[in-house]
């Protein structure tokens, strides 16, 4: 059966909660009671675990529910040419009442995607194992500048050069984008959550303390996702997720997309959008109607994935309806609001109300479009 190619109607973002087992394992290897193949072959049958599941719901897009990983970005960081993850003593980063564990990046080298960047493989697992269409996804472009402080970045060029700082990370994930597409990847997505982060007034405010014109960086962030999938083949569709802080259900921004809204839908070149829209912190829809007409999607994230409470059919219906006097109908589709394990702690919820979330994703494309 031939695959219909994205966009889709239902989608998500791409982490799933990591089985027990698979936790299990994965803190053995830690400890060194068990190999890297032992390990890999665990994953692959969690994968394989994880790719039913999605299909089962009736997804048309499947990922490996990042399990090969411990963070949703600083892994595939960590996997480039000139950047390690270091352990820091009070080196973690701040949600609302929790602290992740002291994973530091630290820029040592001039940056580059390597030809055998792990997750090429990674890829070509998921695409090996599904009927339907695989999908990965990475951290954006913005990740490597937001993520990495200043003192952390040990290459004097980039210190005294911003522009290059900035023109070697768009190079290097418009390498990236090339090999992803070289291993057969037709639908890469990309999480960019720090233009919805520079939307907090907060952390405006303490952008600008540092020196840095907030909306400026919004740009810059914008021209490195336009610059690394500008070249990109036709046949080669690109996600992008934004939201405010996933980690064990706890957040980290607040504020409405306004400040970075025209750059996001008219500057970044991306074709489907994954907004986060699961509480009153997002903002108002208003910022959909600079949606350009045309083939781009979004898919606002009314469903949780923080909480196991399902929300019911006909809230999300109004929601829509909503949604439909910014942007077209046939414009938009349903995904939670973010994945269900942005690290490999996950969120607060069973691996039940996780399924029931997808089934809904679902269930809510049927009732709207008539389709997923």
């Amino acid at each position: 059966m031939a695959i219909t190619p994205p966009p889709y109607r239902a989608d998500h973002v791409g982490s799933l909660l990591r089985p027990s087992a698979l936790k299990a394992a994965r803190k053995q290897a830690q400890e060194g009671k068990i190999g890297p193949d032992e390990l890999k072959a665990i994953e692959d049958e969690a994968i394989k675990g994880a790719i039913k599941l999605q299909q089962d719901a009736g997804l048309k897009a499947v990922t490996d529910g990042e399990f090969r990983r411990a963070w949703w970005h600083f892994d595939f960081m960590g996997m480039l040419d000139g950047l390690d993850i270091i352990q820091r003593e009070g080196g973690g980063i701040q949600f609302h009442g929790v602290v992740t564990k002291a994973d530091v990046p630290v820029i040592t080298d001039r940056l580059d995607f390597p030809d055998n960047h792990p997750m090429l493989e990674h890829f070509r697992f998921v695409a090996a194992n599904t009927a339907v269409t695989p999908k990965i996804s990475i951290p954006g472009p913005s990740c490597v500048h937001f993520r990495v402080a200043a003192e952390d970045v040990e290459v004097k060029a980039y210190r005294d050069d911003i522009e290059l700082y900035f023109s070697d990370i768009a190079k290097t994930y418009n390498k990236a984008v090339k090999a992803f597409y070289a291993a057969g990847c037709r639908y890469l997505q990309m999480d960019d959550i720090f233009f919805a982060y520079l939307c907090d007034p907060k952390i405006r405010a303490a952008k600008k303390e540092a020196g840095i014109d907030p909306d400026w960086l919004i740009g810059k962030y914008a021209w490195m996702m336009h610059e690394a999938i500008a070249d990109r083949p036709d046949d080669m569709l690109i996600g992008m997720h934004m939201c405010r802080g996933n980690f064990k259900s706890t957040w980290v921004a607040e504020g409405a997309y306004d400040p970075a809204a025209d750059a996001i839908f008219n500057q970044t070149g991306v074709d489907i959008y994954f907004m986060e829209y699961d509480t009153d912190r997002a903002g108002g829809l208003e910022p959909l109607r600079l949606l350009p007409k045309g083939k781009k999607r979004v898919l606002p994230g009314f469903i949780t994935t923080k909480v196991p409470d399902l929300e019911p059919l006909e809230d999300l219906k109004r929601k829509f309806e909503l949604a439909g006097k910014y942007a077209d109908l046939d414009q938009l589709g349903i995904a939670p609001q973010c994945g269900f394990a942005s690290t490999e702690e996950g969120n607060n919820v069973t691996e039940d109300d996780q399924k029931r979330k997808l089934d809904l994703v679902v269930r809510t494309a049927e009732a709207i479009w008539g389709e997923v």
